[in-house]
């Protein structure tokens, strides 16, 4: 199966890596600044898990892109989605599956009103990383999995999907219930941004300031909007992410925040806004409402200051 990976970031990138160097039929849809790097200095993922360098990963731009692929793996930051299917879209044929990595929901409905929902797949990527001043990818933990599956139990198979993204270097999950999943990592990451991005420190810092109960209160919050919209999260799910967010010493900050300290745009209305907007079929949220005024701020203050 050929695989078109679009982008080639901290997410992607990674992935896209371990795809290739596993040998499989890869090719990363990349902008020119992305492009010039990679020429420069090759795709290098530095992991403890094992370091990828790959010196001279395929690329192709949107205006290049002919080809069909069978997969497309879309890593795009949620603000430049609508953009990147534009890119894209040239490589769907009538048999192409797209599957999104962004977190939320709403890429989902904008891709579904593009391809038809049955050609996109659900799906998440549960790891850590980041790309430093070299664009180089750095694994931040041990954990590396991707989660994906039909959104419907009566979709078509994809066994083909799965057989080519089994590889080593990180765990293919077939998920049967992947929306449900899709929602519990919504609500985590949800509350940890709000969380470490409105307190402007990492989870040990807010738990040493003996305000635990913030992010304590903005993951119930996140986790009654859900409920709401028909996916509870699960027990397991639930104590995963109070243990994450209370856990004393711990340097966890959600990547929005280093986002917010780079200067840089970031996934609010995406990961935030949108989840307060299905809060109507639910209780109020209060300190979530807080946490995203003071990240729309930001991005009120950041367009003024970059005039971008």
């Amino acid at each position: 199966m050929r695989i078109l990976v679009v982008g080639a970031g901290a997410i992607g990138g990674y992935f896209g890596a371990r795809l290739l160097a596993a040998g499989r039929d890869v090719t990363f849809l990349v902008r020119e600044r992305r492009a010039v790097q990679l020429r420069r200095n090759g795709l290098l993922v530095m992991s403890p898990l094992g370091n990828v360098n790959l010196p001279t990963p395929p690329l192709v731009s949107a205006k290049e892109l002919k080809s069909l692929y069978g997969l497309i793996l879309v890593s795009s930051k949620s603000y430049d989605l609508e953009s990147s299917i534009e890119d894209f879209a040239n490589a769907m044929g009538p048999n192409s599956r797209v599957l999104p990595l962004l977190n939320g929901m709403r890429h989902l409905e904008v891709l579904d009103a593009r391809f038809g929902a049955r050609r996109v797949l659900g799906g998440l990527a549960r790891i850590s990383s980041t790309l430093d001043a070299d664009a180089c990818i750095h694994q931040l933990g041990t954990f590396n999995a991707l989660a994906f599956g039909c959104r419907d139990a009566g979709e078509t198979a994809v066994d083909d999907v799965v057989e080519a993204l089994r590889v080593p270097g990180f765990d293919a999950l077939l998920s049967r219930d992947i929306l449900h999943e899709m929602w519990e990592k919504w609500v985590f990451i949800a509350a940890a941004a709000s969380s470490t991005s409105f307190m402007r420190a990492t989870v040990g810092d807010i738990v040493a300031a003996d305000a635990q109960d913030i992010p304590v209160q903005l993951l119930q919050e996140c986790a009654a909007i859900a409920a709401a919209n028909g996916f509870p999260p699960r027990d397991n799910a639930r104590n995963a992410g109070l243990s994450i967010l209370t856990a004393p010493g711990s340097a966890f900050t959600a990547s929005m925040l280093r986002d917010i300290e780079q200067g840089s745009r970031i996934e609010a209305e995406h990961i935030v806004g949108d989840l307060l907007r299905r809060a109507s079929k639910g209780p109020p949220a209060p300190l979530l409402s807080t946490a995203f005024a003071h990240l729309r701020a930001y991005e009120v203050r950041r367009k003024r200051e970059s005039g971008s």
